[in-house]
């Protein structure tokens, strides 16, 4: 029970999120996801989003590092300093209720 109501939730607040954003792809990472019947589960509550699981990658911190430092390349993020990373002054519409 425990492992469908995790996929649910993170099923549902990906589907949630996609939507508010205009996506149609999804990524499954992280430590979470070594879970087989966790990745299987949520992957399944995904339906009419094309979902993505890495191969190449690590699926934990790794993966989600590798990730991020692609985004920030292709947005063109200044490099970090040696007082941290920049900070953003957005925030982060709620998603779904």
């Amino acid at each position: 029970r425990v492992h469908n109501a995790l996929a649910s939730a993170t099923a549902q607040a990906l589907r949630c999120a996609a939507e508010e954003r205009g996506l149609a792809t999804g990524v499954l990472s992280g430590g979470v996801c070594q879970n087989r019947l966790l990745l299987e589960r949520t992957a399944a509550g995904l339906e009419g989003l094309r979902v993505l699981v890495p191969e190449r990658l690590p699926p934990n911190d790794g993966g989600i590092a590798y990730g991020q430092a692609a985004v920030a390349s292709a947005r063109g993020a200044p490099s970090t300093t040696a007082s941290g990373p920049p900070r953003s002054s957005s925030t982060r519409s709620s998603w779904c209720s």
